[in-house]
């Protein structure tokens, strides 16, 4: 029997409606991960059918990391309508990811958008390293395939686990915040600011 505490605990933990939340544990036989996981994939669904729609509205997010002045991230996340970008949930999801940005240092949004020879490169170098360990052509290609879905997952900002929840990946974050707010959230586009960055630092040691 699915208790309104396990509801309560659950809704808590996703943000997820009251009914969504039952289904999902009685779907799951009170299984609470299963469940969680459950209102996940329903929720990534959702964002599909969204994926069309229109996101015009939104914030920019601004974080100066320790208030230092030394390292500032500017993140534009983008809603449907001016109702969701002034709520608080909205606020927090862009604040967090601006956050989020400073800590990781991703290089690209998506991996559509690696350049094709930086990823040849990677290729490259992660054949070579391959081959340098003694494996064979076929186990070689494979490792590559690995090593390339790993540098994804380090570059591109979707494909990072969220600092604040490794369990999920900012691609994940986005697609519960559709889910939360019945419209289509997409993040736009993000730049870091590091001080000094580029340009050669002087050895007083010298």
């Amino acid at each position: 029997m699915i208790s309104a505490q396990d509801v309560a605990k659950l809704r808590a933990k996703t943000d997820a409606g009251i009914m969504e939340c039952k289904t999902a544990l009685t779907e799951c036989n009170g299984d609470f991960d299963k469940a969680v996981d459950w209102l996940r994939e329903k929720g990534m669904a959702k964002a599909a059918k969204k994926s069309d729609r229109i996101a015009s509205n939104g914030r920019i997010g601004l974080y100066n990391h320790m208030n230092q002045g030394l390292i500032s991230v500017m993140v534009e996340v983008n809603c449907e309508t001016d109702f969701v970008a002034k709520t608080d949930k909205f606020i927090e999801l862009v604040n967090n990811l601006a956050m989020h940005i400073a800590a990781s240092r991703p290089e690209y949004l998506r991996r559509e958008d690696v350049p094709e020879q930086v990823v040849n490169k990677e290729r490259e170098i992660a054949k070579a390293q391959a081959i340098e360990e003694g494996k064979p052509e076929a186990v070689a290609n494979k490792i590559v395939d690995g090593r390339l879905e790993k540098f994804y997952k380090e570059v591109c900002l979707e494909e990072q686990e969220y600092v604040k929840n490794p369990d999920i990946t900012i691609k994940d974050l986005v697609n519960e915040a559709t889910m939360q707010t019945g419209e289509k959230i997409a993040i736009r586009r993000f730049v870091i600011y590091e001080v000094g960055e580029g340009l050669e630092k002087r050895n007083w040691n010298e």
